[in-house]
């Protein structure tokens, strides 16, 4: 069974998908967001694609693992990607993987501007990543 990772932003969403075995995860694209059916429309589109049959959204929570409003936001955004495409969607605390995903690219000697088109990709890699490797330790 495949799962489909996202960190969804104001602007953008980064997608990336598990192996059909669920051990690995791989940064598919960055969806640049236009409007909510639009990015649902692409999001359908991936899990059509790959025959995913849960979708995981980095939730962001504050330092202390409150949710503040962003986290709200993405939680309603589920909720809908739920509704209208009758999949199950989970929640991973998503707090610093972005900070790791631009280590990460920093260590690769990526470019400013090559980091700035790939972090959202990147970071939910390794948000799906995560997941994985948490669920494989059950």
């Amino acid at each position: 069974m495949r799962i489909l990772g996202l960190d969804v932003g104001q602007k953008t969403i980064g997608v990336a998908v598990s192996d059909p075995l669920g051990f690995t995860a791989q940064g598919l694209t960055t969806i640049r967001r236009t409007n909510k059916e639009k990015d649902i429309q692409e999001i359908k589109n991936f899990c059509d694609q790959y025959d995913a049959k849960v979708i995981l959204i980095g939730l962001p929570k504050n330092m202390n693992g409150t949710i503040g409003p962003s986290g709200e936001i993405i939680m309603a955004f589920g909720k809908l990607l739920e509704e209208e495409l009758k999949l199950e969607v989970k929640f991973w605390d998503e707090r610093l993987t972005t900070v790791a995903a631009h280590r990460a690219m920093l260590e690769a000697d990526l470019s400013r501007n090559k980091r700035k088109k790939i972090v959202d990709k990147v970071a939910s890699t390794f948000i799906l990543q995560g997941y994985l490797d948490m669920i494989s330790r059950k």
